[in-house]
């Protein structure tokens, strides 16, 4: 079966790929293995293994052995590394900056990233995003927030807002705002060890 190309970016060859890049080329220090990969990114070890097989024998990964885990990295050498970067920035970035930048926050229960680039990430066709809408559940400190999101706005490039809404609203559902973020994609961040990425319809 023929997989049909990202929305985010139709170069690449499936969003599994551009997930798996973007977390390893916005991290350039950081090693992974396999399964950690996996975990991060929400894919299954096959299809991670797959794209690393792929991109090691291109020279956009770069691999090593560690007793029997197989560990892997971006190549940080290569005359592709600083445009690959810049461009996963702005497409696929936005899932990997915003978890780092909003795991481990006081008072962040849950997070998510809706709106035009959640829904491009979902795979509903339309232009580039211009800005990242993030929507925080809990008590988190609205300044906090703010410096967070400031900061991903170095590295992403473009406008990120982060609205916060309590528990009990997003439960709730009776805000209008709240049930219209509710009825369109939701891109789960992972601010929690326990917590994995999670799309929602």
């Amino acid at each position: 079966m023929r997989t049909v190309p990202p929305t985010l970016l139709p170069i690449l060859r499936s969003r599994v790929q551009g997930d798996l890049l973007a977390l390893l080329y916005l991290h350039p220090d950081q090693e992974h293995s396999i399964t950690d990969l996996a975990t991060k990114i929400g894919a299954s070890v096959k299809a991670v293994q797959q794209e690393v097989d792929r991109l090691v024998g291109v020279g956009f990964l770069t691999d090593r052995r560690m007793g029997t885990s197989r560990l892997v990295r971006s190549v940080r050498d290569s005359v592709l590394t600083r445009p690959l970067t810049d461009l996963l920035a702005v497409t696929y970035g936005p899932l990997p900056v915003l978890t780092e930048c909003l795991a481990g926050v006081p008072g962040v229960d849950r997070a998510f990233i809706y709106g035009s680039w959640a829904a491009r990430y979902s795979g509903e066709a339309g232009p580039v995003p211009g800005d990242v809408d993030v929507l925080v559940i809990g008590d988190a400190d609205a300044d906090d927030l703010d410096e967070r999101a400031r900061a991903a706005e170095v590295v992403l490039r473009r406008e990120v807002n982060i609205r916060r809404v309590r528990p009990h609203s997003w439960e709730g559902k009776e805000d209008p705002f709240i049930a219209t973020v509710q009825s369109q994609p939701l891109i789960e961040l992972a601010v929690h060890p326990a917590t994995e990425p999670a799309e929602n319809a």
